[in-house]
């Protein structure tokens, strides 16, 4: 089981990458899977972004592996997130086992979530594994 009680309650930050000074979604997913031993580019998106965000997420689709509905979600997994939008994805948590995923939220802060909750298993778009693309992808150069 992941533990992640050093996370817990570290600040949302927009472009947030670093534990002592707070994450955004994505930073959280990055320092997630390095603890795992899995490297993930990076992308530097405002978090009220919501269509680039989206937009980013649908090009890099192709790198990732959706998990089947049928099968075992492994850990890690990203969760990615339907989040006061209604159709844009723009929002990824991590799949850490027991039915339970790891995020951040402006007002919360780093915080664990049950995937079958009433207010995610709806906006929840599916989970996701990298493929080797996704691993052998450069960092993206900031615009």
């Amino acid at each position: 089981m992941f533990d992640s009680n050093d996370l817990i309650g570290v600040p949302f930050v927009d472009g947030g990458r670093d534990k002592k000074t707070g994450f955004d979604c994505w930073g959280l997913a990055l320092e997630v899977f390095r603890r795992h031993g899995v490297s993930l580019p990076d992308y530097k998106i405002g978090c009220t972004e919501s269509s680039v965000i989206n937009s980013e997420i649908n090009i890099n689709r192709p790198f990732w592996k959706h998990i089947d509905e049928m099968e075992e979600i492994p850990v890690p997994a990203l969760v990615v997130i339907r989040f006061n939008t209604g159709t844009l994805c723009n929002h990824v948590g991590v799949y850490i086992g027991g039915g339970r995923f790891i995020h951040t939220r402006l007002k919360i802060g780093v915080n664990i979530d049950r995937v079958d909750s009433p207010a995610w298993r709806r906006i929840i778009e599916g989970y996701y594994i990298p493929g080797p693309e996704a691993l052998q992808n450069e960092q993206k150069p900031e615009p």
